[in-house]
């Protein structure tokens, strides 16, 4: 920990380092009036760099310093009164200039022949949302969309992968604004085969408005792919090699054509690669010792595509196609080795080696209709989307369970199981959205149908080592089919009062059909369908009070649910081993939770969140001992009684000097678990956790660009017992481009203390267990990537950077 505080705050160290020069001058607009808290970019004249970004005061004046002596040119933009240029400024070496007065003479002005563009900053927090921007960023190389996760900010990641926000579970995934079907490993694999070169930015939605569904507690994660909206034909092509322990690789290709009348795109990818989990448990129950080792080896290969076309019919209407899929296959071969004592470990009764091989195909297709009204004059919208999507899963696992004595020299018994596990996932979802200008604002109104139809089949063979044969375990086995079905509504409203005061409010909502019936193959075995049939409604408000020019208070509030996944309904067990299982809880009930955040902006840049949740019947993960065999554990799902949570988030964006930009983001929260099953089954934890993320930007000599990011984990609670120990990252990078910048090279180097790993306890209904684990986290990445054809936006109404600085600020 003081190697990265001592890395890190050595940089900040170098704010003090200063230049005399400076830039000044004053922005009016048409009528002469002093235009406040514009964006003013200075860019070097050669190759129109960006060198500093400030805001205009509340006078109209700014003033940009440590600059060095050279040939610069000044933009100012600000929504509604256009753009002012100033060209041809050359600076001296510790001189003051003034530049004047400055004209933003209407949105309508064009700049010259140069290409204005500004590198979006690597976090962005808007109204409703904060976006992790992940293209362009070096020490992304390497990744995949589930171990970015672990840098977003206000995001961390569990040691079984599940995703939370803000110190909240229930978190929904979606890309391209869909929502993934998928929950626990299933997901994990699917996040793990999008490669971070596909990815343009991740958007963190904590308290969603009436708009979005209802479901998932901590908000919503939607990762959003690239797409080129460039006019003309123009393409990329990327690799990727990875070598961390193990080696893992990635290419992908994309082209676009975009003319006036339609556009089309594609991208196709594929990766290969190795990687491992090791984890190790310690677990005390019924006077015996668990003493576990786990480790993993995983192979993987992958290929995924997608294919769209957009049509504009007129200047109002769109239609629009998109199929996406991909394809992965994976061989996990799993070493699990429990030696069985007494509770000081000093007598080994024996030792259970469970050495499984499992074989896992996905394929995941999905096809989209839709239709656009956008009338810009009157404010209408009509969205139309019509989709349909398939997930299927062929999962194979061998697991022989071998007991030996505890020399390990003589085998005593020996148990050998196949599971056979497919799924079958098909979703359909219609929806229509309307907006509108209505009594001075905007009016929202929707419907949205969807059915999600889940085939689970949990297959148990036995070996008999007598006949050498298989045979189907019906007692083990079974089928299991969930079927929902959510009819939803919403209307939301929102409105300028005065010139200070903002108001949205809305309520959605939301029916919901949903049976779980699980079918066993002997029939006494077999439950009643668990069913569901209820009425939420969802309601949800924000205030925002523009206190001062660069003062800003906001206020939300939202009403959110949770519905249980098929996956951790089904009783059945899923083995590790023997005597080491997970299984589902069919009477698992949708959790409801209500959301207040209050949020400040100050200066349009930096931005805190003060949030307060309330779950009634929080799903959460819990570990026990069985009730029938003295050495066996199993995890399964229940209800708490109730999570609180009070967290707080700060967002820093920081220009340290003209070529160092750095950011900042501090999440802390308090978590307390509330529950009791009886019978000694008691949950009372309380939690602080905390995690620090720190990036900076340096442009270097020869055209280099060094990134180095990072984070700090406090400890916390996973689920509803674990409580896990601190843990950290270093990373660095760096980045250069060729070719007239269309050819980007990326060096980056992960986790280089190896500092990620987890560790932690647990204490609940008799059984206390500790836990440690890592993965293959410190690697060397080298990315490149090639942009050909058509890169600069050709339409009249161009969209510079500025404007891009403009929307991050809320403006």
């Amino acid at each position: 920990m003081n190697k990265l505080l001592s890395l890190f705050f050595s940089f900040t160290a170098l704010s003090a380092i200063s230049q005399t020069a400076s830039i000044s001058g004053k922005l009016v607009d048409g009528e002469e009036k002093a235009v406040a808290f514009a964006n003013v970019g200075l860019y070097q004249a050669s190759d129109s760099t960006l060198i500093k970004v400030e805001a205009s005061s509340e006078s109209g004046s700014f003033t940009l310093h440590s600059l060095k002596a050279g040939q610069y040119f000044v933009v100012a933009s600000f929504i509604g009164s256009g753009e002012a240029r100033k060209n041809g400024i050359s600076l001296a070496d510790g001189q003051s200039l003034d530049v004047g007065t400055l004209t933003l003479a209407g949105p309508s002005i064009e700049l010259d022949a140069a290409t204005v563009s500004v590198d979006r900053a690597l976090i962005e927090v808007q109204a409703d949302r904060t976006i992790f921007n992940v293209d362009g960023t070096i020490n992304s190389a390497g990744e995949n969309a589930m171990t970015l996760m672990r840098k977003a900010p206000g995001v961390t990641v569990d040691n079984n992968d599940n995703i939370n926000v803000l110190g909240r579970s229930g978190v929904m995934v979606y890309v391209d604004g869909k929502r993934l079907p998928l929950s626990g490993d299933d997901l994990s694999d699917y996040l793990k085969n999008i490669p971070s070169d596909q990815i343009d930015r991740i958007d963190i939605i904590s308290n969603p408005g009436a708009k979005y569904d209802a479901e998932g507690n901590a908000g919503i994660i939607d990762i959003r792919l690239k797409k080129d909206k460039n006019l003309g034909d123009n393409g990329s092509v990327n690799a990727n090699y990875t070598q961390g322990q193990r080696i893992r690789t990635n290419m992908s290709a994309s082209g676009n054509h975009r003319s006036k009348k339609l556009n089309a795109f594609g991208q196709v990818g594929g990766n290969l690669g190795e990687s491992f989990n090791n984890m190790g448990f310690e677990n005390f129950q019924n006077g015996l010792l668990m003493d576990e080792i786990n480790v993993t080896e995983r192979k993987w290969t992958g290929v995924n595509y997608r294919l769209g076309t957009d049509f504009f019919l007129s200047d109002k209407h769109t239609l629009g196609f998109l199929i996406g899929g991909n394809v992965n296959n994976s061989e996990n071969d799993g070493l699990n080795e429990i030696a069985i004592s007494d509770a000081q470990g000093l007598v080994i009764d024996s030792i259970l080696v469970a050495n499984s091989i499992t074989e896992n195909a996905n394929v995941n297709n999905t096809i989209n209709l839709n239709y656009r009204f956008d009338d810009r004059e009157t404010g209408r919208t009509v969205n139309i989307d019509l989709d349909y999507g398939t997930y299927n899963t062929q999962s194979e696992k061998f697991l022989p369970n071998r007991y030996y004595d505890a020399t390990k020299d003589s085998l005593l018994t020996e148990v050998s199981n196949f599971f056979t596990t497919p799924t079958d996932i098909s979703i359909y979802t219609g929806k229509v959205d309307y907006e509108d200008k209505l009594f001075g604002g905007k009016v929202g109104a929707g419907l949205k149908y969807s059915k999600v139809v889940s085939d689970n089949s949990f297959l148990v063979s036995d070996y008999v080592a007598d006949d050498f044969t298989w045979f189907q375990n019906d007692t083990l086995s079974n089928t299991f089919k969930y079927d929902e079905t959510v009819y939803a509504g919403y209307v939301e409203f929102s409105r300028k009062i005065k010139e200070k005061f903002s108001v949205s409010a809305g309520t959605r909502a939301e029916l919901t059909d949903a049976v779980g019936d699980l079918q066993a193959f002997i029939p006494e075995l077999s439950q009643d369908p668990v069913k569901q049939y209820y009425w939420r409604f969802f309601p949800s408000v924000g205030f925002t009070w523009q206190v001062k020019p660069t003062h800003v208070l906001a206020l939300n509030y939202g009403r959110r649910i949770n519905r249980p996944d098929y996956n951790v309904l089904n009783p059945f067990n899923m083995q590790l081993s023997q005597i080491s299982y997970e299984k589902g809880n069919p009477r698992l009930q949708p959790e409801i939770v209500n959301n207040v955040e209050v949020g400040y902006t100050l200066a349009y840049r930096y931005n805190f969140k003060l949030a307060y949740s309330k779950t009634i019947d929080q799903i959460t993960r819990l570990i026990g001992p069985d009730e029938t065999d003295v050495r066996a554990t199993f995890i399964t799902w229940a209800n708490l009684a109730e999570q609180t949570v009070l967290s707080f988030n700060a967002s820093l964006p920081l220009q340290v000097t003209p070529k160092w930009g750095a950011y900042i983001n501090l999440s802390a929260s308090q978590i307390d678990n509330q529950a009791d099953y009886g019978e000694g089954g008691v949950v009372d934890v309380q939690a602080f956790t905390y995690s620090l993320y720190m990036s900076h930007t340096i442009d270097l000599p020869w055209k280099l660009k060094g990134e180095i990011s990072g984070y700090y984990s406090g400890p916390g609670v996973w689920g509803g017992v674990f409580l896990y120990e601190s843990n950290w990252s270093l990373n660095m990078g760096l980045q250069r481009q060729f070719i007239k910048e269309q050819l980007n090279v990326k060096l980056s180097v992960n986790d280089i203390f190896y500092e990620t790993g987890w560790s932690g306890y647990s204490d609940f209904n008799g059984l206390y267990g500790t836990g440690h684990g890592n993965w293959d986290s410190r690697f060397v990445s080298l990315s490149v990537g090639y942009n050909f054809g058509n890169q600069n936006i050709k339409s009249r109404k161009r969209n510079t950077g500025l404007e891009e600085e403009a929307g991050r600020v809320g403006g």
